[in-house]
Order: C-alpha cells, then sequence, then structure tokens
C-alpha cells in the first residue's frame, strides 16, 4: 500500500463505498530534523507516514448523519474495512447538526494525480554548516546551544463522491534554539519559522542570544504589577492565535465568548482598538502560504466534515481596529445570517508602524521587554482572560537601553482588551509563536507596546 499513490487510494476507498456521500482524505507525511545539546548535535532522522479518513454520510428520515473514521499505516486489506467502518459509525449516529450537501464546483488539482512532495535532510544542506559555525561560535563565548530544527512536508488528497479533486502541499519548518551560560543560571531563546530554511542563519540568531545573555549578568528583582511592557512578535501571535479559536461565530451569538455582546448579539462592528490594526488571514500571503480550500478531518466548532472542499478566501477579521468577522461553518454562516469565513492556516497582524523591537526599546523610558510566553491557560471566556508566565528572559529598560534581567512573572490578561490598550505597534515580521508552535507556526505579527501590562505574580521559573 505504502506504494501505492496517493490518488490511487483515495479512489479505490470511494469506490468501495456504499454511503449516500463519501468524503476521502490521504495525508502523506514526510519530515526531517536534527537536534543538538551543549554545542554538538545530537539526532537526526527522516520520516515518512500516511493516514487516510474515511468521512462517510447517511440520508435518513430524520436528516443526514455522518461517520469519520481515521487510521494510518492502512494497507490495501484495512482499506474496505476502513470505509465500513466510516459507514458503520455513520448509520450508528444521530442527524448530524452541521450536514450540509457535498461541495461541487471547486477546479480538480492539476497536479492530483501526481506523487507526493517528500521532505529530505537535504532541506539543512545550508543550514547544518551555518549551524556547526554557530556551535564554535558559541563555544568560544562561553556560551553553550540547545534546540532542534524540524522540518515537514504534508501532501493532502481530497477526494468526494460529489466530484471534488483536491491536493494541497504544504511545507512547515521550524527553528527553536535556546543559549544558557554553564552554570545554567541564564537563558536565552529565539525561534524561528520556515518553509524550506533557506531564509534562516542559526549564526544570527547566535549573535541575538549572545547580547541577552548578555544583559542577563546583571540580576533585578521587581515585585508583581502592571508594567509598560514590550511584546516581541511570537508574544503577540501566540494571543492573537488563542484570540481567533476564540472567534467562531455560534458561540458569539449564543453568549459564550468575549465577542458576544452583552444583553444579546455580537461585537462585530465594535471597535477593539485605537490603533489602525487589521487581523487577516490570506492563503496566498508570500512565506506564509496555505490551503486555499477548507480541509476538515472533522466536524467541530469553527469547522465542519461537509465543508471539505469550500475554497478560502483573503479574509479580514479585523479592519482598521474594528471587529469586522467571526469565523463560521456553511452551516453557522446560514444559522447566524453572517457570510461564510472559514478557519484560518494562517494570522497576520498589521498595525501601520515601521519601528524595529530595537527601535521601539530605544523609545522607552522605563518598562519591561519580553522573550517569549509559555503555559498559557484560559480562566474566563466571557472576557477570554489568560493566564501563563514569561520565559526565558525579562529584561528592564531604563531611558531607551536594556539594565539588566528581572525575575520571570505570571501574567493575566486578555488579548482583546490588550488590543485596546495598545499605544503602539511596531513593524510586522514573520514570526514564530512559541506556546502554539506544535499546532500553528504561520504567523506575522508586530511588536506592541502595552503601557499597563499585569503581571499578576513573580514566578520562579526560567
Amino acid at each position: 500500500m505504502s506504494r501505492t499513490k496517493p490518488h490511487e487510494i483515495v479512489e479505490r476507498a470511494l469506490e468501495l463505498s456504499t454511503a449516500d456521500g463519501c468524503v476521502v482524505i490521504a495525508d502523506e507525511e514526510s519530515t526531517a530534523n536534527l537536534r543538538w545539546a551543549g554545542n554538538a548535535l545530537t539526532t537526526n532522522g527522516v520520516t515518512r507516514g500516511r493516514t487516510l479518513t474515511v468521512i462517510a454520510t447517511v440520508d435518513g428520515k430524520e436528516g443526514t448523519a455522518s461517520g469519520v473514521v481515521s487510521r494510518s499505516a492502512v494497507t490495501a486489506a484495512d482499506l474496505e474495512p476502513l470505509v465500513r467502518a466510516a459507514e458503520a459509525a455513520a448509520r450508528g449516529a444521530g442527524p448530524a447538526e452541521d450536514a450540509q450537501p457535498l461541495v461541487t464546483g471547486t477546479p480538480s488539482s492539476p497536479d492530483f494525480t501526481d506523487a507526493p512532495a517528500e521532505t529530505s535532510s537535504a532541506v539543512f544542506a545550508d543550514f547544518a554548516p551555518a549551524l556547526g559555525e554557530a556551535f564554535a561560535r558559541a563555544r568560544a563565548g562561553g556560551r553553550e546551544l540547545y534546540g532542534f530544527a524540524n522540518h515537514e512536508l504534508v501532501s493532502t488528497y481530497v477526494a468526494t463522491s460529489a466530484g471534488l479533486r483536491l491536493r494541497h502541499d504544504q511545507p512547515n519548518g521550524t527553528l527553536e534554539l535556546n543559549a544558557k551560560s554553564p552554570d545554567r543560571q541564564r537563558s536565552a531563546w529565539a525561534g524561528r519559522s520556515t518553509r524550506d530554511f533557506k531564509d534562516v542563519d542559526p549564526t544570527v540568531l547566535d549573535a541575538e542570544l549572545a547580547v541577552r545573555l548578555g544583559w542577563a549578568e546583571r540580576k533585578i528583582d521587581l515585585p508583581a504589577g502592571r508594567y509598560e511592557t514590550l511584546l516581541p512578535p511570537t508574544a503577540v501571535a501566540d494571543l492573537m492565535i488563542y484570540q481567533m479559536w476564540s472567534a467562531a461565530a455560534r458561540d458569539a451569538v449564543e453568549g459564550r465568548t468575549v465577542f458576544s455582546k452583552p444583553g444579546g448579539g455580537t461585537r462585530l462592528g465594535e471597535k477593539l482598538s485605537g490603533l489602525p490594526l487589521s487581523l487577516r488571514s490570506d492563503p496566498m500571503a508570500p512565506g506564509l502560504e496555505s490551503a486555499p480550500f477548507v480541509i476538515a478531518h472533522s466536524s467541530g466548532d469553527d469547522a465542519s466534515a461537509f465543508d471539505n472542499g469550500l475554497p478560502v478566501p483573503a479574509t479580514e477579521w479585523i479592519r482598521d481596529g474594528e471587529l469586522a468577522r467571526l469565523t463560521t461553518t456553511r452551516h453557522t454562516a446560514a444559522m447566524t445570517g453572517m457570510p461564510i469565513a472559514p478557519g484560518f492556516g494562517n494570522l497576520i497582524l498589521d498595525g501601520g508602524g515601521d519601528k524595529s523591537l530595537e527601535e521601539m526599546v530605544a523609545g522607552t523610558q522605563r518598562g519591561l521587554l519580553l522573550t517569549c510566553l509559555w503555559y498559557i491557560r484560559e480562566v474566563d471566556p466571557a472576557t477570554l482572560l489568560l493566564t501563563g508566565l514569561t520565559r526565558d528572559g525579562v529584561y528592564l529598560v531604563e531611558d531607551g537601553r536594556v539594565v539588566g534581567e528581572v525575575n520571570n512573572f505570571r501574567f493575566n490578561e486578555s488579548p482583546v482588551d490588550l488590543l485596546s490598550r495598545a499605544s503602539e505597534a511596531g513593524r510586522t515580521e514573520k514570526t514564530l509563536p512559541r506556546e502554539w508552535s506544535d499546532w500553528f507556526t504561520r504567523a506575522a505579527m508586530p511588536a506592541l507596546r502595552i503601557p499597563d501590562f499585569n503581571m499578576s505574580s513573580v514566578s520562579k521559573g526560567v
């Protein structure tokens, strides 16, 4: 089965189906990775995998039901039992609330019958020598580098009994680099998102981390409180991603989210920020390309298995600081009376600023500069209050320069509220969200200046 082309597998699954409707999704994944510790490469490897998802729909007297079954390492002998299992799940389920006719009309992908794209260790051909150079510089500078580089390429084939034949290749690369002092008392982090590792230079990141470790030589204890704070693009990305995960139209209409209006309705059209912020998604955004059609392996609050193949347009979620759209499926769009706005494959925030983070530091009289956020958890969905921790370096800025490293903090903030209080946005740049990098990596964000970021308690973490 591993030698069978993906399009042949999905076609065979459709042939085997006896359901009223059928969607078959084949995900062909290959990964290549490098890991290192203490200025030395520790492991590297390449993997291959295939996952097949069958979504069967059955029309009954009370409505259409669906059944979803996904399995990896499917052999030829496993294919028919997989299809039958999906059909049995559909027949045993009640009517699907999000039932819609399967999508039609999306033009077939011209490369649908081509072999899947694959990554290999060759993706690191230029990166690996540069990493070796970074090791040498770090060793000479008395610091140790730890981290990993991962590249994956997923070719997704979507075929349906309604005639859709679509394919999308998604490259996704991440680099995380951590520098430590030999006594492990100082630590600094940097991360990058990339499609092919041609735009990532570990020596540049090592130089950045060396500066941060130098800042950390002076330790300053600060109490909890509200501080003017510079949030770097990675931290802004983590917060905006969580905000978008909470932006389902149905939940807002039903009064369950921060985007619900007190007394009923939603906050669509409301001004969320005094800055001219634009939060958008665009499958064709250069360097952040994502699937131009819906790929839904199951149904949920912001996705519907019936919408597979539905075109995904460029969408502005916030326009000039005003809430413009909430995410909808075809079902929830009809239910709420809102336009169809499928979920997002990338996220871009632009506030019209042109300053780098360094220039924003230079314009700070007294405040905190963060490196990144982690362990973010939701406290109150009604306000989208989040809590989390700072990590790998919080620095005190005085009179436009960093004067030392302060202790870590636990924070309590709502990203929606932060947008209303942000006083400056820097230059938008491609970034890697640290907390959510296992689930979402395609983001471009500016640094934000928050006059009164709430550091609710001191944390002893590093």
